[in-house]
C-alpha cells in the first residue's frame, strides 16, 4: 500500500472513532438526483431534525458527479444509483464506494395502449424496449422473468437482444430511445418503460400490465465511502430512511410509481402480472 493509501485509511478510521465518541449535533451532506430521490431526501431532512441529524441535500443533474463528489469528500453519502451501476463505477473509475442500504425501486413496467391482459399477447408481437445497454438489458430481464423469453446464462445484468436464447412467441424486439417509449405505444403491442418516463409522459403507473418487484437487482441504494459505512451518522440516515414514516411518505407521494425496496428484501416475490405461464419451447 502506498503512503497516501495508508494515510487515507488512517484518516477514515480516525474519523469513524471521532464520530463514535462525540455526542454533538451530527451533519451529513447527501447527494441526490432531481426528482423522487430529491423529494425523499427533503422529507428525511425534516425527519432528521427530530433526531439530531442535520441533512444538507445537494442536488445533481447527472449520474457521474454524485460519485465523484463522494469520492473526493465533497459530500458524505449519495442516494440515486443501483448496485450494478455502483459496481461498474468502482471498477472502471477506481472508486472505493460502498452500498450501505437499499432505498427505493423505480420499477420498470410493461404498458400497452390496447392490450389489457398479457396472456393475450399474440405470437409475433412487437415489443419496444430502451436502446441503451443498462436499461435495455433490464427490460430484457423483466421479459425473461415474465416467461416471455429466456436469456443466455452468461449474459449477466446487461444482456442485449443477441443474448436471447429462446423466444417461443417469436416476439419482435424494437429498441427505442427511452424518452420516446411512451410515444410509440400506438405502434407496438407492449413497451417496457422506466418510471422516469412514465411520470414525465403522464402515464398512470397503476395501469402497468406487469412491473418489477422489490427483489430486482436494480433497486436503488444509499452509498458512502467504504471506510465510512460504520459511522453513526450514516447508520442514523439508514434508520431514518427505513422508518415507517418514510415508507408511508413514499407510498402517499408516488402512488406506486416508486416502491420502498428495503422491505421483505430477503424474500423472492413474483413479478406483478396476469400473464399465464408459457409452455416450454419445442
Amino acid at each position: 500500500m502506498s503512503f497516501f493509501g495508508k494515510k487515507t485509511v488512517l484518516l477514515c478510521a480516525s474519523l469513524v472513532l471521532v464520530s463514535a465518541f462525540q455526542n454533538v449535533h451530527a451533519k451529513l451532506k447527501v447527494g441526490v438526483t432531481a426528482g423522487p430521490h430529491a423529494d425523499i431526501m427533503a422529507f428525511l431532512k425534516e425527519e432528521g431534525k427530530k433526531e439530531g441529524l442535520e441533512i444538507e441535500v445537494i442536488e445533481f443533474n447527472d449520474f457521474i458527479l454524485p460519485n465523484t463528489a463522494l469520492s473526493e469528500g465533497d459530500i458524505d453519502a449519495n442516494s440515486y444509483q443501483h448496485e450494478p451501476f455502483l459496481k461498474d463505477q468502482n471498477e472502471t473509475r477506481g472508486l472505493k464506494l460502498a452500498s450501505v442500504a437499499k432505498t427505493v425501486l423505480m420499477p420498470f413496467g410493461v404498458y400497452a395502449e390496447k392490450l389489457t391482459d398479457l396472456a393475450a399477447l399474440p405470437y409475433g408481437a412487437k415489443i419496444a424496449i430502451p436502446n441503451d445497454v443498462t436499461n435495455g438489458g433490464r427490460a430484457l430481464r423483466l421479459l425473461e422473468k415474465m416467461g416471455l423469453l429466456t436469456l443466455k446464462p452468461e449474459a449477466g445484468l446487461a444482456p442485449s437482444v443477441l443474448d436471447i436464447a429462446t423466444n417461443p412467441k417469436h416476439l419482435k424486439i424494437v429498441e427505442v430511445e427511452a424518452p420516446q417509449l411512451p410515444r410509440v405505444l400506438p405502434d407496438v403491442d407492449i413497451a417496457v418503460i422506466n418510471t422516469d418516463w412514465v411520470l414525465v409522459s403522464g402515464l398512470d403507473p397503476q395501469k402497468a400490465l406487469a412491473k418489477e418487484d422489490t427483489t430486482s437487482p436494480y433497486a436503488n441504494i444509499l452509498v458512502t465511502k467504504a471506510c465510512d459505512v460504520d459511522k453513526p451518522e450514516i447508520k442514523k440516515l439508514v434508520s431514518l430512511y427505513h422508518a415507517d414514516a418514510t415508507r408511508k411518505f413514499i407510498q402517499n407521494k408516488f402512488k406506486g410509481a416508486v416502491l420502498p425496496a428495503w422491505e421483505n428484501q430477503d424474500k423472492e416475490a413474483p413479478v406483478t402480472t396476469n400473464l399465464a405461464p408459457l409452455a416450454p419451447a419445442a
